[in-house]
């Protein structure tokens, strides 16, 4: 079995996990607490229009800051606990800058992968693929972003720590090291280019919500373009 991490496009048609940490992934994944699917979607406008179709919450950001005319941001807390009127439906819509972008072009079987579900999304990998896991991190518009190179970090160290017989790339096993001291993990992602943004716009609750260690089990699969729990 080989583990691999990329930047944006998977290498495998195996399995990929999408780790986009501050805040996509750890919304998707704390959100299954609250809806029964999750569809992401590339634009504002195609958002407000998916919503019309199903009758749902829609969900989003650009720049970090909620759209205007959206239920709620990308903010995990939030949508975990939003309350759900009773003539909606039990679907999300979410568009993100990052992670809802990249989903399109994967062709393999795409697991959402945070700090918050780290074990969990490790275990579900590796229960799938045949071949190749490749975790692949979101960036920030095709750039590298910290925050998900250190997070990748904390999914293949417990990949590793189940399949020690895995051949790991030296990316990969970088990205392990990197995570280990979980009190420098945490002082990177806040000091990081988006943990700073999202601090200095008042999402401070957010980061702090996305650096917590596997206290949910949730998994989410993205199939036939909707994310459902695994």
């Amino acid at each position: 079995m080989k583990v691999s991490l990329s930047l944006e496009k998977t290498t495998t048609n195996d399995v990929s996990i999408m780790v986009d940490a501050l805040r996509a992934s750890t919304t998707i994944t704390l959100a299954l607490n609250n809806f029964e699917e999750i569809i992401p979607c590339f634009t504002p406008e195609e958002a407000i229009a998916l919503s019309e179709k199903y009758n749902s919450i829609v969900a989003g950001e650009r720049s970090g800051i909620k759209v205007e005319g959206f239920d709620v941001g990308n903010s995990p807390q939030e949508v975990e606990s939003f309350e759900i009127p009773s003539d909606k439906s039990k679907t999300l819509i979410l568009t993100t800058s990052n992670g809802t972008r990249i989903l399109k072009d994967m062709e393999s079987t795409v697991l959402i992968g945070s700090m918050v579900n780290a074990k969990a999304v490790a275990e579900k990998a590796l229960e799938l693929s045949s071949d190749e896991i490749d975790v692949v991190m979101a960036g920030y518009r095709g750039n590298f972003a910290l925050e998900d190179f250190l997070v990748s970090g904390e999914i293949i160290y417990w990949i590793y720590e189940i399949c020690k017989d895995c051949e790991f790339t030296d990316y990969a096993k970088a990205s392990i090291l990197a995570s280990r001291n979980y009190d420098n993990l945490c002082k990177g992602i806040y000091n990081s280019n988006s943990g700073k943004k999202l601090r200095k716009i008042g999402n401070e609750k957010d980061v702090d919500c996305c650096i917590l260690k596997n206290i949910t089990n949730n998994v989410g699969i993205y199939i036939d373009n909707k994310i459902k729990l695994l």
